[in-house]
């Protein structure tokens, strides 16, 4: 079974970067496309970014692209995401998920989750 673990959530002002880490354990890791989500407080989940398990292909929600820019590093099980310019309604818990396909996460259903990353961006 694969656990994933979030990491380098925090507290930064409107306009400024943050990259979120998820480390993985399990050998399905470098097969699987791996994606990011994040909750809104009162919001539902939603689907931000996701990317092959080759890294050859990535998708974005309309909200975040050309700002977040998702990644991986097979070799150390881990994937990232990269956020520049962010505004205040970035603001949510941040999860990572995987799944066989990056179609499978854009719709918003994940195999296994992490526990997520708290990210508050200050206005």
């Amino acid at each position: 079974q694969v656990q994933l673990v979030e990491s380098g959530g925090g507290l930064v002002q409107a306009g400024g970067s943050l990259r979120l880490s998820c480390v993985a354990s399990g050998r399905t890791f470098s097969t699987h496309a791996m994606g990011w989500f994040r909750q809104a407080a009162g919001k539902e989940r939603e689907f931000v970014a996701a990317i092959s398990w080759r890294g050859d292909a990535t998708a974005y929600a309309d909200s975040v692209k050309g700002r977040f820019t998702i990644s991986r590093d097979n070799a150390k099980n881990t994937v990232y995401l990269q956020m520049n310019s962010l505004k205040p309604e970035d603001t949510a818990v941040y999860y990572c998920a995987g799944a066989t396909y990056v179609g499978t996460l854009q719709g918003g259903r994940g195999a296994y989750w992490g526990q997520g990353t708290q990210v508050t961006i200050s206005s």
